[in-house]
Formats: structure tokens, C-alpha cells, sequence
């Protein structure tokens, strides 16, 4: 990424500054005589497929190399090629027929010369194309000869290490080439030894005096500096636990690595005994390195460990992985001891059989140990719903999973004389789980460092920073894991190079540097619109007079075309041409305008809400029934809240198409109106004028115009009156009623005026039909639900209400 950024900024400083329309042909055109020579003999050995691997490879890296020269010789003088076509489309088109008017001279002349230039310039690219295409063919060609072989070779068999019949030649063999480096020691003369020991004597101990040091005492330093942070209550322990403990792989490594030039100094070695001497590095880094993980994913601490499961559970997988190392060591050594003398395949598999099944036994534990994995709590409000397991807790089960089915099935094909394929599974998925254990080593001291930067502490683990660190290093393991489960570098070579080319979109191909100057050049554009909103929000619109609603639209307006345009320069920036998408465009069209219509009503609406400002935000509106304050006007929608405190979202099309009442459009002024009744009897004028007097003294009321209280309606249980009167700011609307009550609620104590309320008697005729005892039955009557009620005009003054019976509540 930083090189392709870095690119870029070349590329800009170039155009910006130097002034070179053309690339020289010669200067990007391979050789061509070594071109072809490398390419009749590849055809040559791809024809007859007897080439080694080694050859195969070696061709194809030139082959490769070449294909890049001709990739970057397609492109030269581009934008000169499209000058001229655009030049010659300029021109009018030749005449066609004998009928057709004679074109004028200069006109000709000009198109035969750009004709011509153009020809000259497509020439080279042309055979650029041709020899591409060649390179790229015979790189698959190849790659699928290569392919071919190492699917033969894993499927093909070997004599089956069960057989008994093998086993005393391999161990004769195996004797052999043991004995074979003790006796290579003696190759070189005693005198010639001791001449060399002598002179490097003082090296030899004093790397022999580190090495030992660092490879016995190394890990017990490292614990001594974690005790020494612990004690001091250092801040970032994680972190520096994290350090600490590859120190106590490097301390030690860097033992084995002086232990090795010692050796290798005393002049005692034969050519096998330095061999396998040098097999000790890569030694120290598996055992380290194993460890180094197995004790970071079952750490002994239950606060560092990446899996958290019980002690002894953790403590049995560090054991299994530490006998893991222990055999793959051994194995390693026996082998490259056996490849001295080429045994044969019966041997190979005898000796590696025993390796192979200690492996799987070893994988098959650590598989049952990460299948008894869960992160799942159980929820205590109801204990009778399923725990659920979270992702990280089902993939881990699954790698248990397939640990059990490889250590399963690598013994049985060993068994059955498929020892590469068993190989091919068994190493592989072991080194796949000591890489997964390093990316959540490393996940895990990024989540720490991430959290002492913010101050979050361990809280940071659980954050969702680390979990974005965490996919890029596993992305970032994906080519080791590639090439550990048999990818070889020219596949990954060959995928990066694809990508680094592109993907084509019509006539445009779209490669990772237009990408990143597209993603450079809208990032450039959104600052810079950011910046302008910024500007004007703060320093210049407060300034004016426009109105916060105008404010609001004018930087939202400013917002979507600098985003628009920022897009439109990073399309044009990155070379991207969109013109060929026009016939798709067209078909996205119509689907937008069926499927995407609500959307695209309310994108438009809204657009249409910032330029013409029906309402503005902080506005008091009603619609649909819902009344409240603007407080956000977005491209889809609009938010109000209302007076419970609640949003409302709005889609723009319903403001626009719709019926909406704004009480705050323009100004803040609007009418309050405040009923009230007194009881018949009372001085109308009297009341007129208290209540003119309460409005006018109230503070919120214009005097212009002035407050009016107006004899509304001789009512059914009250004189009704109105006050009516205009408030400078509407939205204290229901503050103002409540004063005026309160104030008409005094006055008219003060005064004995009467605010009537509305009763009714219920008379009845009879109320000892409802006690027990005879009834007698009344004159003229109407009966209702059992009760007999007599009518209106045969009441008398002696009925009064205390004959309801006990037990009824009069009705209003």
C-alpha cells in the first residue's frame, strides 16, 4: 500500500512538472531476439513435458518477467494514440461513392498524415498485444504441467510401513546413515583441526559461554523483567507482557544461533555433521516458536489466555504441543540424515510412519481439547432458554473438529502407502493452527496497545477496533497459509499480478492504483467540502442575515455538490470512463424508476425542501396528525420532535406532496385563543372588560394589534366568551392560556363572578318500587330496565333527589 502510494505521488510530481508527451518506443520494447528464443524453447519443453520442475519454473519465471515487460509496453504512448483518434473522428468523414462531393485537399492530407501517425504508434502495441498473449499462454501452460505433476504425486502410492518385510532394510539404512556423519568427521586431518581450533579458540568460547547463557538463562530474564513491571504497576502491562515474552524466544534463539558458529568454528565438522548443525536454527525457531504460541492460547494466567478454558485443559494442550515439537524435531533430523544417501520409498516410509502416528495422536487430543471450547454464558433472567455460542467459539470447535478428522485419516493413508498425501494433510493443518494461534497472539496485543493509546484498558479487547486488526492480520496470513498447504509462490505471484492488472468494465480497465487515486482524490474533496461547511458554519453565515433555516439548507446544499463534484473529479482522476456503462446506466434506469421510486420521490423532495424552504429546522409544523419541531432535514427524510420528546421520521415526499401547517414559517408571531363562560345573571360588559384588562397585562400579548375578547354565544349552560389576542412568539402559545386562566380564575373571585358548570337532576316518581315490599302500580309511566320513572310533567316539588335509592348515583 505505502509503495503504490508512493507511486501516485511520483506519477503527479511527473505530470505536474515535466514536460514529456511521448515515451520512446525503445525504451519499453523487450528484446525481441530473446524474447523468441526464450519462448521456442518453453513451447519446446511444454510439447515434449519432460522438463523438471526446476526448469519448468525457471521458464516460467523469465517467461513472467517478460509478460510484465510487454503488459507495460501495451500502455506506451496511450494518450497520444487517443489524440489522434479523437483527431481524426474531428474531421469529416471521406466521401463514400462516385457521386459523392470531391473532399477538400487539406482535409484529406490531414486525415492520410494522422492516419499514418497513428499507425506507427499502434504498430509496436500491436505486437505488444501478440507476444502478451503468447507469454500469458505459455505461463498457463505451465503452470497446469506443474499442477498435474503434484496431483500425480500425491496420489500415487509407496510401499505400506506395515509390511514387515521393510522394515529390517530401513533400519540398515537408517544405521547406516548415522554412522555415515561420524565417519565424514574424519575427512579432514587432526593437525589441520587443531591449527583451525586453535585460531579461533577465544571465539569459540566466548560465543560457546553466550550462547549457553542465553539459551539456559534467557527465559528466566525475560520472567525477571515482567515481575520487575508487575511490582511497579506499569502502565500497559499487556503490552509489555506481549514484549516480554518474545524476548524469551529471542534470548534463547540467539543462544542457538551462537551455539552454531561456535560448532561451526571448531574445524571439527564434516560436510553432513555442518548440515545438520545448520538444521539447528530452524530447530530453535519451531520449539520457540510452538511454545512461544501454545503458552499465549493456553496461557497459565486465565486473564492472558486467548482460550479460555479450564487449567488443566490448557496445561494437557501446551503438553501435547510440546510433544508435537519434540517428534516433528526428531523427524526433521532423521530425514535430512536420510537424504544423504537417497533411501528408498519403502525406507522413507518406515521411519516416517512412527513420526506420523505420534503426530496424530498428539493432534487427536488437542482436537477433543478444542472441541469441549465455549465462550456461551447462560442467561440468568431465564435459564431455560438454549446458551449460545458465539462465532469465535464455533470456528474454534470446528478447527477441533478437523484436527480429529485429519489425525484419523493421516494414519490410515500412511498405512496405506499414500505417505505424500498423508504428509500433504498432517504437517500442514498442524502449522495452519500455530498461524491461526499467532494472528489472536497478535490480534490480542494489538487490542492492547489500542486500549492504552485510548485509555480503555483491557475494556479495549472487546472494542470493535480489534476485531478490524485482527481480519487484516488474517488476510495478511493467508499467502503462508497458501504456500504451507502446497501454493507455490508462482500462484501467488500470478493472483497478485491479476490484481495488480485489474478488471475490466467495458472498454476501461480498473486497476488497484486507479482505486487508490480515486480513494485519494474523494478523500481530498470531502476535506476540502468539510473545511468549506466548517468555515461558513462558524465564521461567515453568523455574520449575515440569513435565517438558521437558510443557513442549515445553504450548508447542506454545499455539502451534496462537493461530494458530487469530489466524486466526478476522483472518476476523471483516475482515469475511469464511464461511458461504456452508459447502455447498463440506461437499464439501471428503468429498474430504479420501478423498484426505487419511493426513494428516489423522497431524494428529490428533499432536494426540493433545501431550495425552496417550506420549513426550515428548529421550525414548529404539523403533518399527518403529528406536531413538533424540525430538528433534521436529510435527503430522505425529515426528523420532528414532538413535545413528548419523541422523533417522528417524515418522508420528504409527505412534506412536499401533502398538506402541512408551519406556525413558525417567516416569524414567530401567531394567535392564541382562550375560552371561558360565566353564569347567566352576570354583567356582560363587566366581564368584557376584565378580560380585556387580563389580556393586555399579559407580557407575551402584542399591543398591535391589540388583544380582542369577543360575546361569542348564549350557551346551554353559560354566557360564552373569547379572548383573542396575538402572541410575539407562538411557541409559548400554551404557557400564555395557562397564565390567563390562572389570572381569569382570580379575577373573577375577586369579583363574585360565577364560571357555571354544567349539572343535571335525575327526579323519580317512585322510588319504592326499588325497596322491598308491594308495589303499587302509578298512574302514567314508561319503564326502563326495570325502573319505573315517571314523566316530566307529572313531577312534583315533594320528589326530590334524596328519593334515589341507596346504593345509585345520580347521572349526568
Amino acid at each position: 500500500m505505502i509503495r503504490q502510494f508512493r507511486a501516485v505521488c511520483a506519477g503527479l510530481f511527473l505530470a505536474l512538472f515535466l514536460a514529456a508527451p511521448l515515451v520512446a518506443q525503445g525504451d519499453a520494447t523487450p528484446n525481441v531476439e530473446v524474447w523468441e528464443n526464450v519462448a521456442t524453447r518453453a513451447e519446446a519443453v511444454v510439447d515434449e513435458g519432460t522438463g523438471t520442475d526446476e526448469v519448468l519454473e525457471n521458464l516460467r519465471k523469465r517467461i513472467a518477467d517478460f509478460r510484465s515487460e510487454f503488459d507495460a509496453a501495451r500502455g506506451v504512448n496511450a494518450e497520444r494514440i487517443a489524440t489522434l483518434r479523437q483527431q481524426i473522428t474531428a474531421l469529416t468523414p471521406a466521401p463514400e461513392g462516385e457521386n459523392a462531393d470531391p473532399e477538400a485537399p487539406e482535409v484529406a492530407k490531414t486525415r492520410e498524415d494522422l492516419t499514418q501517425q497513428l499507425n506507427a504508434l499502434l504498430a509496436p502495441v500491436q505486437i505488444a498485444e501478440r507476444d502478451y498473449a503468447r507469454a500469458d499462454g505459455l505461463i498457463r501452460e505451465i503452470d497446469q504441467i506443474i499442477r498435474d505433476r503434484q496431483t500425480e504425486k500425491l496420489l500415487s502410492s509407496t510401499p505400506s510401513p506395515l509390511n514387515p518385510v521393510h522394515w529390517a532394510p530401513a533400519f540398515r539404512e537408517l544405521d547406516q546413515s548415522f554412522a555415515a556423519i561420524w565417519i565424514d568427521r574424519g575427512a579432514v586431518g587432526n593437525q589441520q583441526q587443531m591449527d583451525e581450533l586453535r585460531s579461533n579458540l577465544p571465539l569459540v568460547v566466548f560465543t560457546t559461554i553466550l550462547g549457553l547463557l542465553l539459551l539456559f538463562r534467557g527465559r528466566r530474564w525475560a520472567l525477571m523483567i515482567v515481575n520487575s513491571l508487575r511490582r511497579h504497576k506499569a502502565r500497559g502491562l499487556g503490552i509489555w507482557r506481549f514484549i516480554v515474552s518474545l524476548l524469551r524466544i529471542f534470548l534463547p534463539l540467539g543462544g542457538v544461533f551462537l551455539l552454531v558458529i561456535a560448532a561451526r568454528k571448531t574445524g571439527y565438522l564434516g560436510v553432513r555433521s555442518t548440515e545438520v548443525i545448520g538444521l539447528l536454527p530452524l530447530i530453535g525457531v519451531l520449539t520457540l516458536g510452538f511454545r512461544w504460541v501454545s503458552e499465549r492460547v493456553f496461557s497459565r494466567d486465565d486473564e492472558e489466555a486467548l482460550l479460555l478454558l479450564p487449567e488443566d485443559q490448557r496445561r494437557k494442550a501446551r503438553f501435547y504441543v510440546s510433544g508435537i515439537t519434540l517428534v516433528m524435531i526428531v523427524s526433521i533430523v532423521t530425514s535430512k540424515v536420510l537424504s544423504f544417501d537417497t533411501p528408498s520409498a519403502a525406507t522413507r516410509a518406515v521411519v516416517g510412519f512412527p513420526f506420523a502416528f505420534l503426530i496424530s495422536v498428539a493432534l487427536f487430543r488437542i482436537g477433543q481439547i478444542l472441541r469441549s471450547y465455549t465462550d456461551a454464558q447462560d442467561d440468568a433472567e431465564d435459564p431455560d432458554l438454549p446458551t449460545r455460542s458465539s462465532t469465535h467459539a464455533r470456528f474454534v470447535r470446528s478447527l477441533g473438529l478437523g484436527a480429529i478428522a485429519v489425525a484419523l485419516l493421516s494414519p490410515v493413508l500412511f498405512a496405506f502407502g499414500y505417505q505424500d498425501l498423508a504428509d500433504a494433510i498432517l504437517g500442514p493443518y498442524v502449522t495452519t493452527l500455530v498461524i491461526l494461534g499467532l494472528v489472536m497472539a497478535l490480534q490480542r496485543f494489538s487490542a492492547d496497545v489500542y486500549g492504552a493509546i485510548t485509555g480503555q484498558g483491557i475494556a479495549a479487547r472487546d472494542a470493535l477496533m480489534p476485531v478490524f486488526f485482527g481480519l487484516v492480520l488474517l488476510l495478511c496470513a493467508m499467502p503462508a497459509l497458501a504456500l504451507i498447504w502446497g501454493a507455490r509462490v508462482a500462484d501467488l505471484t500470478e493472483i497478485w499480478t491479476a490484481f495488480a492488472r485489474g478488471f475490466a468494465v467495458g472498454d476501461t480497465r480498473i486497476s488497484p492504483t486507479n482505486l487508490l487515486t480515486f480513494a485519494i482524490i474523494f478523500a481530498i474533496g470531502y476535506l476540502i467540502t468539510r473545511l468549506l461547511q466548517g468555515t461558513l458554519r462558524s465564521n461567515v453565515l453568523p455574520k449575515t442575515q440569513i435565517d438558521i433555516g437558510g443557513q442549515n439548507a445553504l450548508l447542506s446544499g454545499l455539502g451534496y455538490v462537493g461530494i458530487f463534484l469530489a466524486a466526478l473529479a476522483a472518476i476523471t482522476g483516475a482515469g475511469i470512463d464511464l461511458s461504456s456503462l452508459a447502455i447498463v446506466a440506461g437499464a439501471l434506469s428503468v429498474g430504479i424508476g420501478f423498484g426505487l421510486q419511493n426513494i428516489v420521490s423522497n431524494f428529490v423532495s428533499g432536494i426540493i425542501l433545501l431550495i425552496e424552504r417550506p420549513i426550515s429546522e428548529g421550525d414548529w409544523i404539523e403533518v399527518g396528525g403529528k406536531s413538533g419541531y424540525v430538528r433534521d432535514i436529510s435527503v430522505r427524510s425529515t426528523r420532528i420532535e414532538t413535545f413528548d420528546r419523541t422523533d417522528v421520521i417524515v418522508p420528504n415526499a409527505d412534506l412536499v406532496s401533502g398538506t402541512v401547517t408551519n406556525f413558525t414559517r417567516g416569524n414567530t408571531v401567531g394567535r392564541v385563543l382562550v375560552p371561558v363562560g360565566v353564569a347567566y345573571g352576570t354583567d356582560t360588559k363587566k366581564v368584557d372588560a376584565i378580560l380585556r384588562e387580563i389580556a393586555e397585562a399579559q407580557p407575551m400579548v402584542l399591543a398591535n394589534p391589540a388583544p380582542n375578547v369577543l360575546f361569542l354565544n348564549f350557551g346551554a349552560d353559560a354566557l360564552e366568551f373569547e379572548i383573542r389576542a396575538f402572541l410575539r412568539d407562538v411557541n409559548w402559545m400554551m404557557n400564555v392560556k395557562s397564565d390567563i386562566n390562572h389570572a381569569i380564575a382570580a379575577r373573577f373571585a375577586e369579583e363574585n363572578i360565577e364560571v357555571p358548570f354544567a349539572q343535571r337532576d335525575i327526579w323519580l316518581r317512585n322510588p319504592e318500587a326499588l325497596r322491598p315490599g308491594p308495589v303499587v302500580s302509578p298512574p302514567t309511566t314508561e319503564t326502563t330496565d326495570n325502573l319505573t320513572v315517571e314523566k316530566m310533567d307529572n313531577l312534583t316539588p315533594e320528589h326530590t333527589e334524596n328519593d334515589v335509592p341507596e346504593g345509585t348515583e345520580p347521572t349526568a
